[in-house]
């Protein structure tokens, strides 16, 4: 396997299992066109040259909301990927004179009406749904649907090979189509670099920076920044009332705090989601009433529910300083304007993953980037 600058990897000596199709379903056409650059830029160099991997699809609908699939080139032969976002609630459609605008739901039933569309002629189907449908329903408590799990055997029914997702809630929920490809892709180093290009000025030593898990659920992904970064981490515990249900879950009664001083430090919080933000915004509150200098929060989806008014407050107060979040999930032009609001773009990674995938390679060099998060921390540290 050949390899230039910034480990980009070229496939050259290998062969792919068949051309690849990319169809992006209706509200990934932006980050599509990006993954669709980065994969026509790199077959072009290996003297192999693509015009477009994009494969034009719809779903038209009908006055009373009935839809179909409908994919409007050839996909025989293609090693088909798919790419959704269930989270594009910006698009819409017309029911009965009036204007929907799309749930998750309606994203999955697009997806496969897709798949019927292709009707079994593509070499290989692959489905890239960073923000996995029904992933925060991922286990049953009680009488309880089980979402996720049955939307990836359904999938698994339907042909499909391999499911692309990145930061699962609960990547355990794989455990239901042992038979499929399921890949859990963590864009690490891509965080990592934005800070680090967003803040230059960061000190990463275990004086100046630290690493806090916003609750027990995310310690692995903290716990990783925490021990390549080299710096301490602390945790907080979220004490919920288990009597009550409010908006689907238990309210949380208090953030208890777990670890050393962060007085004087600058602090780094990841999590999968932003939600309505709350949690994130009182973990903020606390580590700034202990005296942290600045405070960074990392979400992969960045959704906003409630809106941004409680962020923008809470940044002119200063309690919050940057939110770093992906495009793998539609975000508002408003959110995009927002200063305290920074992007991480993960489109590259996903065509890695594509081209790994088309060529039959292992994926281990691509999910795994400690030797890459290693030379970009000796980058900024000037060594």
């Amino acid at each position: 396997m050949s390899t230039i600058k910034n480990t980009e990897v070229l496939y050259s000596e290998y062969n792919e299992v068949a051309p690849i199709g990319l169809i992006p379903m209706r509200g990934t056409e932006e980050l599509g066109a990006r993954i669709n650059s980065y994969l026509t830029r790199w077959a072009d160099r290996n003297g192999k040259p693509v015009h477009d991997y994009l494969i034009e699809a719809d779903c038209p609908r009908f006055a009373s909301g009935d839809a179909k699939g409908l994919i409007k080139n050839t996909v025989r032969g293609k090693d088909l990927f798919i790419l959704i976002d269930v989270g594009a609630y910006n698009c819409k459609y017309k029911l009965f004179d009036r204007e929907n605008y799309m749930s998750p739901d309606d994203h999955y039933a697009d997806l496969m009406r897709i798949i019927q569309a292709a009707s079994g002629k593509p070499h290989r189907i692959n489905v890239i749904m960073p923000l996995l449908y029904g992933g925060r329903q991922h286990r049953r408590s009680y009488r309880e649907s089980l979402d996720c799990a049955f939307m990836l055997q359904q999938l698994h029914s339907m042909g499909v090979a391999n499911v692309i997702t990145v930061d699962a809630h609960d990547p355990r929920v794989c455990n239901a189509i042992p038979l499929m490809g399921f890949d859990n892709v963590i864009p690490s180093y891509q965080v990592l670099k934005a800070m680090f290009g967003a803040f230059p000025d960061l000190v990463i030593d275990k004086e100046h920076f630290m690493v806090i898990s916003p609750d027990e659920g995310a310690l692995n992904r903290n716990m990783f920044y925490a021990s390549m970064l080299e710096v301490e981490m602390g945790m907080f515990y979220k004490r919920r009332d288990y009597s009550t249900i409010v908006n689907g879950r238990n309210p949380i009664v208090a953030h208890e705090y777990l670890g050393t001083s962060v007085e004087g430090k600058t602090v780094f919080v990841a999590d999968d989601i932003i939600s309505s933000g709350e949690s994130m915004l009182d973990i903020a509150t606390e580590l700034k009433k202990r005296k942290a200098k600045r405070f960074f929060a990392y979400a992969t989806y960045g959704i906003f529910t409630n809106g941004l008014d409680a962020f923008d407050k809470a940044y002119e107060e200063g309690m919050i300083d940057a939110v770093f979040s992906s495009n793998l999930t539609y975000r508002t032009p408003e959110l995009l304007k927002r200063p305290w609001y920074k992007e991480v773009d993960v489109s590259k990674y996903i065509a890695y993953f594509i081209a790994s995938i088309n060529h039959d390679t292992s994926i281990s060099n691509v999910m795994d980037p400690k030797e890459k998060i290693k030379a970009l921390l000796r980058e900024h540290r000037g060594l």
